[in-house]
């Protein structure tokens, strides 16, 4: 079964998920986060997800943003939604600067780093990969 990575934000949300073997993560869609349960939804009745890897905003002494709280009530949501899989919560810290590096070391364009929809799936793609590395180490 596949694990689903969210790197939830106020306007936008980037997804990416495992291969149903957990080997590899892509980057799945960036979603307008008023319609991502409705994304999820569909996902999910199309393909088998276990759980799901939500970022967790910290700032770098490890205290709460002021995103914090709204990506709390997410996954409370996401919960009630989605009762059969499990949520972990997951330090995003650095996700969009490893992002950022990662577009600008790849060679992909100006005009597309300043995406930042593409920003947002790079994030979650590393949000993900980090996870799979603990889960393996």
């Amino acid at each position: 079964m596949r694990i689903l990575a969210i790197d939830f934000g106020l306007k936008r949300t980037g997804l990416a998920v495992t291969d149903p073997g957990r080997i590899i993560a892509s980057a799945l869609a960036t979603v307008p986060s008023a319609e991502l349960m409705g994304f999820l939804k569909r996902y999910t009745g199309k393909e088998a997800v276990e759980g799901f890897v939500v970022g967790l905003p910290c700032n770098l002494d490890g205290t709460p943003t002021d995103v914090t709280p709204n990506v709390r009530l997410f996954i409370a949501e996401l919960q009630r939604q989605f009762p059969k899989h499990w949520v972990e919560p997951v330090d995003e810290r650095f996700t969009s600067v490893m992002a950022k590096r990662t577009m600008l070391e790849s060679g992909i364009g100006k005009k597309a780093r300043r995406d930042k929809g593409t920003v947002d799936r790079i994030s979650a793609v590393i949000l993900l990969q980090s996870w799979m590395a603990r889960r393996r180490g």
